[in-house]
């Protein structure tokens, strides 16, 4: 019952109600609090002039204009006056709740009269705190609202089923624990408080002051207050006003003010209202579990989250760790490297400071050398190896002229580390899609079928995460056969042609990304139409055809032949469709059949091998298919005839009508593929096509029959 508290607590003063009274808005108010916030407004707005000014509108009315509404400022913290010019702004406050309350424009007159009884300032205005409408009170004052007995009834029983201490309703922030309770007032007090609210001596020096527990039983043991009409206070409730929706009494009926009105008994009413309520509740209970079962679903999400993050967490560290481990090895083994660069380069540059140092001891004992034989004064003896002295100093001379004297090794490092690559991989470095998507949604609002076209909407589900590549839309074969695919790529809608006719489909469709598929999405099942509708195709026709119509009928602008192909092809099923001869002169012989959507479109339908078909005069017809003409019949046509045409790929066959009699016998049979209507003529013929026709009563006995 503590998530209740707060609907026992007043908007005001944020303590539980206390002689609560009920605002025509159905909000409720403490009888204390709601004098203290009442406004003094403009004397032009008094109810007693809006009265002589002859305003039909109720003292009680809400004001629903503009110029008698009270709005608070949710930004600046400051209601006004729409309409009252004269009227100051009212700085607004929030009560312990958190409503804004409007305080009085001037502190009450010091009274030890109950707050009913006490007078209010003449021309007062209320404001409900919660939903901020104002209304002005008539001569009755507070007085004029009915008190919410069930309401005090519902605290007294909440304030008995708390086991906690008394409180003090009287403290401001803080209310400490009462120590007595006054019977007259019925008010629970603490020390500090009674000795200031509640002083030993005038009229309250009468009233009986009992300890808090003695209080509650006595509160609870004392009877309830019956609700009194607020216009007759020694009358009770007898009867409801439907049209007011209040309770009266019959001096209220008695005085005509609810003549015109519709009243009902107050326990009926009470009844009723009762089960109304219920019902509420019953929806509103409903919600209530929904939300408690949603809360249990979103915390078990928090846990779970918790719990994949730790793990998430760890693979990440785990992954960088093993990162930085190959980036160590890798740094072993470069400097390895380095390392052996630098040995390499020592050992060359010391072997040739070895070489250069025996050379140069070398080279500078001979020069010693000829230096002291320079100094013999014996010719003889100087000629004697001068010769061989000269060869050796040149000899020696040459070997340190080539290149003996260049280092053979640089002291640079030829190595240069290109780090550009992992530097950019390391910023790259990023979370990838590591889940498959979310099953895709068919839209069923959107999917439908026309004629022998199906089209499929999907989309992702609200909550998916998981971003997707693409889909794959698939359908069974009509004839519940296996799933085949018919369309991959990005986009949520497709629509698919070429279907049979009258034949279900089984639609599904799954989604995918770099991971992998979705599963597939429930199965839609798609029913094409039983008959065809269709008219000329003007995209594939001979530029000499004229449509008209909307594409129905067709003539043509040449004297040659030319061809015209219906927009809707054709490989299973039972088909019929008519054309009507609106035009015919000269006795022209033009053709009527089905063809390829190849076929030649500047010569007579039947001259090729892409088109079956029966051409026909004003005296007989012709059976033609790749220019080989058979079963002559007689019987032409004229203005006004009907050709009907039959393809039956069930059986396989074809078959002309003229005005809904059979020409000649079956014109072709072990007719299979796709097939177009197609029709040939010339500028003296024109015809008009209608299609969704059922296949004649007659053939449909007999093909039964057979």
């Amino acid at each position: 019952m503590e998530e209740m508290e707060e609907e026992l607590k007043c908007p005001v003063c944020g303590s539980f109600y206390r002689e609560p009274i009920i605002l025509p808005c159905s909000h409720n108010l403490c009888q204390a609090c709601a004098r203290n916030i009442l406004v003094q407004t403009p004397e032009s707005e008094s109810p007693q002039s809006r009265r002589a000014s002859g305003s039909g509108v109720s003292d009680y009315d809400y004001l629903d204009l503009d110029k008698m509404s009270l709005y608070s400022e949710a930004d600046s913290g400051y209601g006004s006056y729409g309409g009252f010019a004269s009227a100051p702004t009212t700085p607004c406050q929030k009560s312990p709740n958190g409503v804004r309350v409007f305080p009085p424009a001037m502190p009450p007159p010091p009274t030890h009269l109950s707050p009913a009884l006490a007078p209010v300032p003449r021309n007062s205005c209320i404001t409900c705190p919660q939903c901020h409408r104002s209304l002005i009170l008539d001569d009755r004052g507070l007085r004029g609202f009915p008190k919410n007995r069930v309401l005090e009834g519902v605290i007294d029983r909440y304030q008995q089923s708390k086991a906690a201490a008394l409180k003090c309703q009287l403290c401001e922030k803080a209310p400490k624990e009462a120590t007595v309770m006054c019977e007259q007032c019925d008010v629970f007090y603490c020390d500090p408080c009674r000795l200031r609210c509640h002083p030993p001596r005038g009229p309250l020096a009468k009233h009986r002051l009992v300890p808090p527990a003695q209080g509650r039983v006595s509160r609870r043991l004392s009877p309830r207050k019956v609700s009194t009409c607020t216009d007759h206070e020694l009358e009770n409730h007898s009867m409801y006003c439907v049209q007011c929706k209040m309770p009266v009494c019959y001096q209220c009926l008695e005085e005509g003010k609810h003549s015109s009105h519709e009243v009902k008994a107050l326990g009926a009413m009470w009844k009723l209202h009762k089960s109304q309520l219920s019902q509420a509740l019953n929806g509103l209970s409903d919600r209530a579990k929904e939300a408690k079962e949603f809360l249990v679903q979103l915390r078990t999400m928090v846990q779970q989250i918790q719990e994949n993050s730790v793990e998430f967490e760890a693979c990440l560290v785990a992954q960088c760790d093993a990162l930085i481990d190959a980036l160590n090895r890798r740094k072993a083994q470069l400097l390895a490297r380095v390392n052996k660069e630098h040995e390499h380069k020592l050992k060359v540059v010391r072997d040739q400071i070895s070489h250069c140092t025996v050379k140069l001891r070398q080279t500078t004992g001979l020069m010693e050398y000829c230096l002291e034989v320079i100094k013999e004064n014996d010719p003889s003896g100087f000629l004697q190896i001068s010769d061989a002295l000269i060869r050796r100093v040149h000899l020696t001379e040459d070997q340190w002229g080539k290149g003996t004297l260049t280092p053979r090794m640089t002291t640079d490092f030829d190595l240069s580390l290109d780090n550009s690559p992992l530097l950019q991989s390391i910023h790259q470095l990023d979370f990838v899609q590591v889940k498959v998507p979310a099953t895709p949604i068919l839209q069923l609002e959107e999917c439908c079928t026309h004629n022998n076209s199906a089209t499929l909407s999907w989309k992702q589900p609200p909550l998916s995460t998981v971003a997707a590549d693409g889909y794959i839309l698939e359908l069974d074969d009509g004839s519940g056969g296996q799933f085949r695919e018919v369309y991959v790529g990005k986009e949520t809608m497709c629509t698919v042609d070429g279907l049979h006719f009258n034949s279900t489909y089984n639609a599904r469709v799954k989604a995918f990304n770099k991971t992998g598929v979705s599963p597939y999405s429930k199965t839609l099942v798609l029913q094409t139409s039983e008959v065809a509708w269709f008219a000329f195709d003007p995209g594939s026709a001979h530029s000499d055809i004229i449509f008209s119509n909307d594409n129905l009928t067709v003539t043509c602008s040449s004297y040659d032949d030319r061809v015209v192909l219906g927009k809707t092809g054709f490989s299973k099923g039972v088909h019929y469709w008519e054309l009507t001869i609106d035009r015919y002169d000269n006795h022209p012989d033009p053709a009527f059949g089905v063809a390829r959507i190849d076929v030649m479109k500047d010569m007579m339908l039947g001259k090729d091998d892409k088109a079956w078909a029966m051409y026909v005069d004003n005296n007989r017809s012709w059976f033609m298919h790749n220019n080989s003409h058979t079963n002559r019949t007689e019987g032409g046509i004229t203005k006004g005839a009907t050709i009907g045409v039959l393809l039956d790929l069930n059986r396989k066959t074809l078959t002309f009508f003229v005005n809904n009699e059979q020409q000649g016998p079956i014109a072709f049979e072990n007719v299979e593929g796709l097939f177009f209507p197609a029709v040939s003529l010339n500028r003296n013929v024109q015809v008009t096509l209608h299609t969704g026709l059922p296949v004649p009563d007659f053939y449909s006995s007999r093909a039964s029959i057979a």
